[in-house]
């Protein structure tokens, strides 16, 4: 039975790394391997969270037989499996037995109680497909990687992140315009935000510019320490925060590249992008991270307001003149470079972006506005922008 269906890649030219073309089947490896997960060097600052108070602790029940049955009943049957070759159609088979779903809720519960995840969970299958429309493909950037996780692991990882997400959202720890990895929130809610915003500066004559950014390799960035000191910062039992220390260390994938597979390799850095767990943990590090820069700049006197859909971020300010809004855009994103860097996140600066918003029947022609000094573009106005599945122009006639 095939297991996977098979997508070959369509023949490139060598994939160079450091001007240096992958020739051999270990050169490959290595080269995906290093630019997958190129941020386990990063450094971070741990003491940047000492800003932030802890949330008073939540308790955390055991599992309940509805928590898995609900999870399960949403699992896409024709979602193709990991290394343990089980889909979801045999798993729902397996669970309508009262015996099975009692032990699997036990496996769960004591991974809980003893803070430790399974070493068979943290095995993966990565299967490297091509990104589409990209001019070349002799360049590791242009490939995405597809990682297939253990399904009974899955599972599990969809009913703690429920939990998770239920303790977060309830003691308001999530900040309030994180629209990204929650459940009940849409790109749809961050285009209503905007054009809520926009709309609210128009009533009071006022422009609105926003500064949208990019982190590069969000998910394989995420430190695991920062990560889990934020876990203790959101109020979970010590027990839980453990738990994830020793969930997040000593992963281990093989990636797959048509007919070739690689040997088995270590993988400790950042959370899988496809496990079910990554959209709230990832929630949660950037809540901190904006909480942060909320700070800092109401220090400084900079009224500017947010909207986050996971790693595509808006930073926003409303003025009567320009040349102020530039101003406060560009010490904004100063200091969210330097925060960014204290989390071992890097601005993705080649998809930095500057819009204006403005209903004025005359002529609007905004300066650029120029980051070349703090190490980012010089941004030219446009007459439309696109974020996420919007496309605006300045007097917000949608497109």
């Amino acid at each position: 039975m095939n297991w996977i269906n098979r997508r070959k890649l369509s023949a490139t030219e060598a994939i160079k790394f450091n001007s240096q073309p992958c020739i051999t089947p270990d050169s490959l490896w290595g080269t995906l391997h290093n630019t997958f997960n190129y941020a386990i060097n990063c450094q971070v600052n741990v003491d940047i969270l000492n800003e932030i108070e802890n949330k008073f602790t939540s308790s955390w029940e055991p599992f309940s037989k509805f928590e898995f049955r609900n999870a399960i009943s949403k699992c896409n049957n024709s979602l193709a499996p990991g290394p343990d070759k089980v889909i979801w159609c045999h798993l729902k088979h397996v669970l309508k037995q009262e015996e099975c779903l009692l032990n699997i809720i036990n496996i769960a519960n004591t991974c809980i109680n003893l803070g430790h995840w399974l070493n068979y969970f943290k095995c993966s299958l990565t299967v490297i497909i091509s990104k589409p429309n990209k001019p070349k493909y002799d360049h590791p950037k242009a490939f995405h990687p597809i990682v297939l996780l253990n399904t009974l692991g899955k599972l599990i990882e969809k009913v703690i992140a429920e939990r998770l997400q239920f303790i977060v959202v309830n003691n308001n720890f999530i900040h309030p315009s994180q629209l990204g990895g929650l459940k009940f929130k849409s790109t749809s809610d961050a285009g209503v935000a905007l054009t809520h915003i926009v709309r609210s500066g128009w009533a009071k004559n006022k422009s609105t510019s926003v500064l949208a950014f990019d982190i590069a390799q969000f998910f394989p960035s995420l430190n695991h320490c920062l990560l889990t000191i934020t876990l203790e910062k959101a109020g979970l039992e010590p027990k839980v925060a453990s738990f994830f220390m020793d969930y997040l260390v000593k992963r281990k994938t093989n990636y797959n590249w048509n007919e070739l597979s690689s040997p088995i390799l270590k993988v400790n850095v950042g959370v899988s992008q496809v496990s079910a767990l990554s959209p709230i943990l990832s929630a949660l590090y950037l809540s901190l991270l904006l909480y942060i820069l909320e700070k800092h700049l109401k220090n400084l006197k900079i009224p500017i307001s947010f909207i986050s859909f996971v790693d595509d971020s808006l930073i926003i300010t409303q003025n009567k003149s320009i040349v102020t809004s530039n101003s406060q855009l560009f010490c904004s994103y100063n200091i969210l470079s330097k925060l960014l860097d204290k989390f071992g996140l890097i601005v993705e600066h080649s998809k930095t972006d500057i819009f204006y918003f403005n209903r004025s029947h005359g002529v609007f022609n905004p300066l650029p506005l120029d980051l070349s000094a703090i190490g980012g573009p010089i941004l030219k106005p446009k007459d439309s922008w696109k974020y996420l599945s919007f496309i605006f122009d300045q007097k917000l006639n949608f497109h």
